[in-house]
């Protein structure tokens, strides 16, 4: 959250004492905004609600919408007093990241057009894994015998109906699909001089989870975060993923993203690149860290494009999304493209939801 001259801005807006948050749903944008701030705390997004409501911003009662989300679902109590988010919360999250872009598209006229295409879906074989259903699923594959399970392990007995939490499904091997892995910069510069470029990095990243789970089932999605080295991290923990105090090695998160790549069936396979720094740092074999923080390093941005050219031999296209505008970094990026003849679109971080959505979309329609 940040102080503006007309008090608190969020959403997109400056939100003035004139501007009073009143109904639900305003309720829950401004919730699910600050879940975003706090890296997934439900407890201290709702006591920014009640700092906000202190100050004159919210009209409302506060207790009436944490009893709301409580009987909804959307958060659990915690053994030690507060609440923290549930796995229903997490998934409320993902859906509104991806409805808050597509209606900011929306806006647009022609351009914001996001037709997802179910075309080449292909073929599914159900194996024998079990995972929790989710929006989307084709019914066929439920496993009624464990979801009756589930139920009764929840409720006790047989007599209440299932519930969505209860259902579960098989995985399925799809004959066709696209492959992604999501890049995403979490170094210190991306929360540096008063700019908040992670939030909507995360958010877009949630939306585009979101999308693929749901929407895309041949597809695959797997996230790495990189920042002094890389990291990936399972889907769930993306909601609660935050800036460090990290440099920037773009080579170690490129490697881990192909690695990924390398071991997926889908015949079409990208990263989707978000950051908004030069290379800084590289490992050495040999020689451990090496670092420049203070200009683009020929040694350290010609190691990183080494593995941009590794990436084209192994078929992989890089996408890189720039939510910062410095000529050495665009420099860097072009080159960084041009090599692994992939994509490159530089925008500002409020805007880069609608990039990487759109080209997503139009990626698979030209498969």
């Amino acid at each position: 959250m940040r102080s503006s001259p007309n008090g608190f801005r969020f959403l997109g807006r400056d939100l003035s004492k004139d501007q009073h948050i009143q109904t639900m749903e305003e309720l829950l944008k401004l919730f699910h905004y600050l879940l975003l701030k706090t890296h997934g705390n439900a407890q201290e997004a709702l006591d920014w609600m009640d700092e906000l409501k202190q100050r004159g911003y919210i009209d409302a009662d506060l207790d009436a919408f944490r009893e709301f989300l409580n009987k909804k679902g959307t958060v659990k109590k915690q053994p030690g007093g507060g609440v923290e988010l549930s796995k229903k919360g997490v998934k409320e999250l993902r859906r509104r990241s991806l409805t808050s872009i597509f209606d900011d598209l929306k806006g647009k006229g022609p351009q914001g057009d996001h037709d997802t295409p179910q075309e080449g879906l292909g073929s599914a074989e159900p194996l024998p894994e079990l995972r929790e259903w989710e929006f989307g699923d084709d019914l066929r594959y439920v496993d009624f015998n464990q979801s009756l399970l589930q139920q009764v392990q929840r409720t006790g007995g047989t007599d209440l109906p299932l519930e969505e939490e209860d259902l579960r499904v098989h995985e399925t091997r799809h004959a066709v699909g696209c492959a992604t892995v999501l890049l995403l910069d979490v170094s210190h510069s991306m929360i540096l001089y008063g700019e908040d470029r992670f939030t909507p990095a995360k958010q877009v990243s949630l939306a585009l989870m979101e999308m693929i789970t749901t929407r895309f089932r041949s597809d695959s999605l797997d996230v790495v975060l990189f920042g002094d080295s890389a990291r990936v991290v399972p889907l769930k923990e993306l909601p609660f993923a935050q800036v460090g105090p990290f440099h920037t090695n773009t080579k170690a998160g490129l490697a881990a993203a192909r690695r990924i790549l390398e071991q997926r069936h889908q015949g079409q396979k990208r990263i989707f690149m978000i950051t908004d720094g030069k290379p800084t740092v590289i490992d050495v074999p040999g020689e451990g860290i090496y670092r420049n923080t203070f200009e683009l390093d020929d040694r350290i941005v010609n190691r990183t494009l080494d593995e941009a050219v590794i990436c084209r031999r192994k078929n992989i296209d890089i996408h890189t999304f720039m939510v910062a505008r410095d000529p050495w970094l665009e420099d860097f990026v072009h080159r960084l493209t041009d090599l692994n003849q992939g994509k490159a679109y530089f925008s500002s971080a409020d805007k880069v939801g609608g990039f990487v959505l759109k080209d997503f979309v139009r990626g698979r329609k030209g498969r």
